[in-house]
């Protein structure tokens, strides 16, 4: 059986209507009983033989003619899995480049902030392209919050669906933080050992900060560390609110950039939005690392800090010291739809309808 797009004979009808005097109208040769050998239409370009073409439509209008498929719509629910298990396998990826890095660092493999940074946030970028297209790339309950309430329409976000996407978030978080302490187990325990570290202790907060996040950084402060800073130098209130401050800045550059308004990037695909959105991370990363470690992410925190807790850091990581651990939860929840709604509303002029 023959092959051929449906719309073959319609493109045959336009040609023939604009070209060749040598042709007769397709509606003529669809009421002629005996085309004349002379006869003949132009599709893409070329003379066809009128009798061809008549035999073709008459195959076609007897169903004898196979059109090519068209795609057939995925189930709702496949859709649907299909979403969250790209939010599950992108979180994870953010924190297998992100923690791992960290993870890293434990062994000297970095003399500087900025290169943690650049790994972030090429590993935020690669995350975002490899699933964006599957389920728009939230990977953070943050932002999957600040979807739901400012662009909702984006995504086809709910209620019940963004709290499916927080709990793929979830799991992948949670599954890369254990893939991390599996690969970089001997690396955390040579740096204890160095240190004269106990895990569980107190000062076993320089390790579990691999996995969860702290305030002040732990690297930087006197109690733990050789840095600078006290726990009087970073209060609660100011933790809360740097999470929050830096989470607002990257929420309002991922919904102007991604706003169909927004032509700065030029290209209709968008292609550079990702690395984008990544290097908004490595540039923030250096800026407020040194005070909270920089979370803004809940998922990022939360996951590996329940892996933390259970593979022997105890109390250290849940609550962690002065029970800071609800900062990285509350102050990126905080934060998000505030600077989405600052990109989505005072950015544009609204359009009137």
């Amino acid at each position: 059986m023959a092959v051929a797009n449906e719309t073959d004979l319609e493109v045959a009808r336009e040609e023939v209507a604009a070209n060749a005097e040598n042709c007769v109208k397709f509606e003529e040769l669809r009421t002629a009983s005996k085309p004349s050998n002379g006869q003949c239409v132009v599709v893409g370009g070329a003379c066809v033989p009128a009798q061809a073409l008549c035999n073709f439509a008459e195959q076609l209008n007897q169903g004898k003619v196979a059109t090519a498929p068209k795609e057939t719509p995925e189930d709702d629910r496949v859709v649907l899995l299909r979403a969250l298990a790209a939010e599950a396998i992108g979180t994870g990826l953010i924190v297998l480049f992100g923690c791992g890095s960290v993870c890293a660092t434990l062994s000297g493999a970095y003399s500087g902030v900025w290169q943690v940074a650049a790994v972030w946030g090429l590993g935020v970028s690669l995350a975002i392209y490899c699933t964006a297209e599957a389920s728009g790339a939230h990977l953070n309950p943050a932002v999957t919050l600040a979807f739901l309430l400012v662009r909702p329409q984006a995504h086809g976000m709910t209620v019940v669906k963004s709290l499916l996407y927080v709990v793929a978030q979830m799991v992948g978080a949670i599954l890369a933080g254990a893939l991390n302490l599996l690969i970089y187990g001997g690396t955390i325990a040579a740096f204890e050992r160095e240190n004269n570290i106990v895990r569980g202790e107190p000062r076993s907060i320089l390790s579990a900060s691999a996995f969860g996040e702290y305030f002040p950084n732990p690297g930087l402060s006197k109690e733990y560390g050789s840095g600078p800073y006290t726990q009087d130098d970073v209060s609660v209130f100011g933790a809360l609110m740097t999470e929050a401050w830096g989470t607002l800045i990257l929420a309002f550059v991922i919904f102007g950039i991604t706003n169909g308004r927004n032509k700065v990037l030029g290209s209709a695909e968008r292609v550079g939005v990702p690395f984008v959105i990544g290097m908004t991370v490595a540039v923030l990363l250096p800026l407020y690392a040194p005070i909270t470690q920089a979370g803004w992410n809940p998922a990022r925190d939360f996951g590996p800090r329940i892996v933390a807790a259970l593979g022997g850091w105890g109390d250290v990581a849940i609550p962690g010291p002065r029970s800071g651990f609800w900062i990285y939860i509350v102050g990126p929840c905080l934060g998000a739809p505030i600077g989405a709604f600052m990109a989505e509303k005072l950015l544009w002029r609204k359009v009137a309808k």
